[in-house]
């Protein structure tokens, strides 16, 4: 199954993995939360004061072990 990874990204700065391992369904659904832009967000949370213009987004998360095979497979 295909796992997704969360990115924070920075108008100016370098972008950070925040979250591993999530289905599609829990990354679109993070994304679509107000809070994971800074255009929109309403919470002063630590880690986003003082960090400029950002936004999550998400993509493929390749570095997750593949699951493994069962002998015969």
């Amino acid at each position: 199954m295909a796992r997704y990874k969360i990115v924070r990204m920075h108008l100016h700065g370098r972008n950070q993995v925040i979250e591993r391992g999530l289905t599609l369904e829990e990354a679109q659904a993070h994304c679509q939360d107000p809070e994971t832009s800074s255009s929109t967000a309403r919470k002063a949370t630590l880690g986003r004061v003082g960090k400029g213009q950002w936004f999550d987004g998400y993509s493929s998360d390749d570095r997750l072990p593949k699951t493994r095979q069962q002998p015969g497979d």
